[in-house]
């Protein structure tokens, strides 16, 4: 039930601005606007699309997402400087709600050698830029670069200058992440209590990651009574990055009968939004990564297992499924129990006497000892060498790809329906050789199959590397995603998607449909 007494907190994603000055990570206008959209659905309060003085096509993507995302507070960011501000001021003019972020350096070192003006000079450019914006928009963002090493008495005068010229959010960044949490969290409470017109504004905060410690800093920003916090996607950002949403988010989630505090976030979106991110901008997301990282909710220890199969909150103080996670929860390697493999197996209709799942059982243990973790089709080609049967729709027996740099790969694939034991060869061309395997495989699937998306990952170093595959694919309109592993990472993507495709013919619970023989090629 929700406390209706918790104090909102306000999530400002900068994934298009701070997230894209990550190097590598610079995204096309289109791209930006894709994100733009899905953060919105989310249910975020403020985008900060980009810094539009710095290029046409940032300029265009600003400006096209305030026109197109009237429901969000639209960000225009800026140096102190004139024309900077003119820019974000008409990239942001058809939002229906914006605000104008400036920026100015504010920390000695920043000063000496980087603006290279004095303290007085650095005031008076805050006061006057301020002035200046305050003409066109209302709600005015003022960021001291680097406040976490400036002196209190240089921070408060220029927090007040700003002040006094009508910013409304001050925004105290730990721009190089070097703040400690009970550091970071004082400073808010001195700033509150200490500058002239502190208790008139709004305060947000922005943390970098470079110790580790940007959400924790977050939450200590949070408690000191910061209503905005600046995150991205992620956690993508210069350097480390920055706070991470889905971090900040869900320890707001989980916690906030503790905190009284709530964020409007549609949590059933984080895991797609993570997906896109990561995808368009070719970043991947580490196994290891809490809450979107692909071993974030999956458990391999024997003893975990157990435990999670007889209540899912001994190990999980989260529930995937409503972060829009699919459930995978345990993964077969050879940390796993019996308990687990019987329940994977039995998942896929198949009861075992005490005799076959111990049979089973030493036979699996070999194949993870071998290759680390155990795919569902050959945990089910091991079952069915165990019970003397075929226990799944589909085998691929073989494939043949030849590519060229000049002209279009060809594919050839053989695949056993082991409904009717025919097995045929299909054959298909593509522009790269994944292409042209997908569609032969497509050619044996007696349903519609979208290949929808491609994870590879590598198991081992040196000549006989082992790599990992998971493909996830679409038919009628459900997802189903399987893992592929092989020496060859192409043959491990076609085993992935016929692993998935024979997932969904388990999980639609349809026999296997006779395909006629014009259908091979």
């Amino acid at each position: 039930m929700e406390n209706n007494n918790n104090r909102r907190i306000r999530i400002f994603d900068t994934t298009l601005r701070d997230g894209e000055q990550a190097p590598g990570a610079s995204l096309y206008p289109e791209e930006k606007i894709r994100i733009a959209r899905q953060l919105a659905k989310m249910g975020v309060d403020t985008i900060e699309p980009g810094f539009p003085i710095s290029s046409p096509g940032d300029f265009q993507a600003v400006q096209q997402i305030s026109r197109e995302l009237q429901t969000v507070e639209i960000c225009g960011f800026a140096r102190a400087v004139k024309a900077d501000i003119d820019a974000a001021v008409k990239a942001t003019n058809d939002a229906a709600h914006r605000r104008i972020h400036m920026f100015l350096s504010s920390s000695d070192i920043h000063l000496d050698f980087q603006l290279r003006k004095s303290r007085q000079q650095v005031v008076e450019m805050a006061r006057s830029m301020v002035a200046y914006a305050k003409q066109f928009v209302d709600r005015i963002e003022f960021s001291p670069m680097d406040a976490t090493r400036t002196g209190d008495e240089f921070l408060f005068e220029v927090l007040e200058a700003v002040i006094a010229e009508g910013a409304t959010i001050l925004n105290i960044p730990d721009t190089v992440g070097y703040a400690l949490p009970e550091e970071y969290g004082a400073m808010f409470r001195r700033v509150r209590q200490s500058v002239r017109g502190g208790d008139t504004v709004e305060y947000s905060a922005h943390c970098h990651n470079d110790l580790g410690l940007a959400v924790a800093n977050s939450l200590a920003a949070i408690a000191a009574g910061v209503t905005h916090v600046e995150v991205t996607v992620n956690g993508v950002g210069e350097r480390a990055g920055n706070c991470s949403l889905e971090e900040l988010v869900m320890a707001i989630e989980t916690r906030k009968q503790t905190m009284g505090v709530e964020t409007g976030i549609i949590i059933s979106e984080v895991f797609n939004t993570s997906k896109m991110v990561s995808r368009i901008m070719g970043f991947p997301i580490a196994y290891n990564k809490p809450i979107v990282g692909r071993n974030a909710f999956q458990h391999e220890a024997g003893i975990h297992q157990d435990g999670l199969l007889k209540n899912r909150s001994t190990y999980e103080i989260m529930d995937p499924e409503k972060l829009g996670i699919p459930r995978s929860m345990i993964i077969l390697g050879k940390h796993s129990g019996r308990h687990a493999l019987k329940h994977r197996v039995g998942q896929f209709g198949v009861e075992l006497t005490s005799e076959e799942l111990e049979t089973l059982y030493t036979r699996f243990k070999e194949k993870a000892d071998e290759q680390k973790i155990v795919t569902d089709d050959q945990l089910m080609e091991l079952v069915g060498s165990t019970v003397e049967g075929q226990m799944e729709a589909f085998t691929l027996n073989h494939v043949q790809v030849v590519s060229s740099s000049d002209r279009s790969r060809v594919a050839s694939v053989s695949v056993r329906n082991n409904q009717t034991g025919e097995e045929k060869v299909y054959s298909g061309t593509g522009e790269g050789p994944i292409e042209a395997i997908v569609q032969s495989l497509r050619q044996a699937m007696p349903m519609e199959v979208e290949f929808s998306d491609l994870e590879m990952h590598s198991l081992s170093t040196g000549e006989k590397a082992t790599g990992e595959a998971e493909v996830t694919i679409l038919v009628g309109g459900q997802t189903y995603k399987n893992t592929g592993i092989d020496q060859d990472v192409l043959i491990a993507v076609a085993k992935a998607f016929v692993s998935a495709c024979n997932q969904a013919v388990r999980m639609q619970g349809n026999p296997v449909p006779q395909i006629s023989a014009s259908s091979a090629s």
